[in-house]
């Protein structure tokens, strides 16, 4: 159990939450149970004073319903759209990616509940498996993405992806594909021209180390952690020492925190922001560096349209 938060906290978390940025929001519809849908989680944000959030499903484009909340429930929020690279998009498929920039996408995410390294830890990690939503209907058989071949040299299909990124000037992620991937990904991402490079929750399901983080960093990478895996949640992975060790690898002017939330069971997307700030005070950061953490860095990286 938490400890109870007294007026003058809750009146620092609430002035934090102003301006706050979430690039990682799993609202519904979804295959996946949530909490709250698109709309709500937009209607509770603005509430909350927040400035972005963007919708993110591992299964379908969201830029349409992006665009329909932005038009027709009009808030102090920008609603953002994103596309994940996963089976039903046809895996890593430029065409898919091409017609997503097009309609808006700000986030380009290879493949996540679909990298063969995200099926690989799904066959051999009882807790991973557990802990990863689980679709409410049974699907298809689902075929493993990889962004390298046998040598390690990265495919052409993500070559192009890459290349369309880079015009379009979106950011790209390398989704839950491996640490091993990832390093010949992202060098080829910069070679291209892609200037938003970031990774989420590197120290999860991508097995990334702590001097990975430093590393990813170094190249330009910028690094996004989940809160759902630092405060009460099914997600719950990581202690306070390992949060401090993670922000302290990339630095942090090179951190922000996306939610990763609105699955059933757990804290909604706002309450998961107002947690995490609430840590980060516990934990002795600075406002000005939470606020990097929260809003600032997040709304730097994704560009004008936040």
């Amino acid at each position: 159990m938490s400890e109870p938060i007294d007026a003058q906290r809750e009146a620092e978390i609430s002035e934090l939450m102003k301006g706050a940025v979430d690039l990682h929001v799993h609202s519904g519809p979804s295959l996946m149970p949530r909490i709250v849908d698109h709309i709500e989680v937009v209607a509770q944000a603005a509430e909350a004073g927040m400035a972005t959030v963007l919708l993110k499903d591992h299964y379908y484009p969201t830029m349409p319903i992006a665009h329909l909340i932005n038009k027709h429930f009009p808030s102090p929020v920008t609603t953002l759209g994103a596309v994940v690279l996963n089976n039903p998009l046809g895996g890593l498929n430029p065409s898919a990616v091409d017609y997503a920039l097009k309609q808006g996408a700000r986030i380009v995410w290879m493949a996540t509940a679909h990298a063969q390294n995200h099926l690989d830890h799904d066959k051999k990690d009882a807790d991973f498996k557990n802990k990863f939503p689980v679709n409410s209907k049974k699907t298809v058989a689902p075929v493993g993405c990889r962004l390298v071949d046998d040598k390690g040299a990265v495919l052409d299909e993500v070559k192009l992806i890459l290349d369309l990124v880079a015009q379009a000037d979106a950011a790209v992620s390398g989704g839950h594909h491996h640490i091993d991937e990832l390093w010949p990904f992202y060098e080829e991402a910069k070679a291209r021209g892609v200037k938003r490079m970031f990774l989420n929750h590197p120290t999860y399901v991508n097995d990334g180390s702590f001097e990975n983080v430093a590393q990813l960093a170094r190249m330009g990478v910028k690094i996004e952690h989940s809160i759902c895996m630092f405060i009460p949640s099914t997600f719950y992975l990581f202690d306070h020492e390992h949060l401090k060790k993670v922000i302290t690898a990339a630095g942090v002017d090179n951190t922000f925190f996306g939610s990763d939330l609105g699955q059933k069971n757990n804290p909604t997307p706002v309450e998961g922001f107002r947690q995490m700030i609430n840590l980060l005070l516990d934990l002795g950061y600075d406002k000005a560096d939470i606020r990097k953490m929260v809003a600032t860095n997040a709304a730097d990286f994704i560009g004008d349209a936040a």
